[in-house]
């Protein structure tokens, strides 16, 4: 507990192993290396899967041909105070960011996995100086424009967390922990996300 408040851990993150794919990535495939049940002395697996698949991080050469990749990201995108904002399912553009988004470091929408950003949104988050932006879709873009979303967030270094899972999570400020794993040369990592509510930063909650 702190400050006699019980510390609530919301975990935003897909079963990698069991959810939808990005259309035409690589499926999940978890194969038993040894088996206790077949007299080893452990249970022992090896996983084979696409690195967009599930909850996970973009990092800058996804899109971005020098860019960074995932073991050099600012883990500092990935790790503090949030905001989950529920929209409309649809295009999100610049103009619906300056009129509803709030101001904030890191945002996370909720959108039932129906929403996408248009460059325009994209734009005018990265002149706002975000540090990171979270979706509960498959990805920031959608079929035949994801190139330049992404691109207008990952050239300027803005974090990129997709396919989250926010269905029984309240708009509101939470602390997010997300932070991808250290895979050098890669584009994309996996990650456990998790919003923190009643937690010390605040010394209570803020969604009450």
């Amino acid at each position: 507990t702190t400050g006699g408040d019980t510390m609530s851990i919301i975990d935003i993150s897909r079963d990698i192993a069991r959810c939808s794919v990005y259309p035409g990535d690589p499926e999940t495939h978890i194969e038993a290396v040894s088996r206790m049940a077949d007299g080893a002395g452990c249970n022992l697996a090896k996983i084979s899967m696409g690195l967009h698949n599930g909850t996970h991080a973009d990092a800058p050469l996804h899109f971005v041909e020098d860019g960074d990749s995932i073991d050099k990201v600012d883990l500092d995108r990935f790790f503090g105070e949030c905001v989950v904002i529920e929209v409309e399912p649809g295009p999100i553009t610049g103009e619906y960011v300056e009129e509803n988004f709030p101001n904030e470091e890191r945002i996370l929408v909720k959108s039932m996995g129906r929403a996408w950003f248009l460059e325009s949104a994209a734009t005018e988050l990265a002149l706002r100086g975000i540090k990171l932006i979270g979706t509960d879709a498959l990805s920031v873009g959608t079929k035949g424009d994801q190139v330049a979303p992404h691109r207008a967030f990952l050239t300027q270094n803005i974090g990129i967390l997709e396919s989250l899972k926010l269905d029984n999570v309240k708009p509101g400020r939470y602390f997010l922990s997300a932070l991808p794993l250290k895979i050098g040369a890669a584009e994309a990592s996996p990650v456990r996300a998790v919003l923190i509510d009643s937690y010390i930063f605040w010394g209570g909650s803020n969604n009450t």
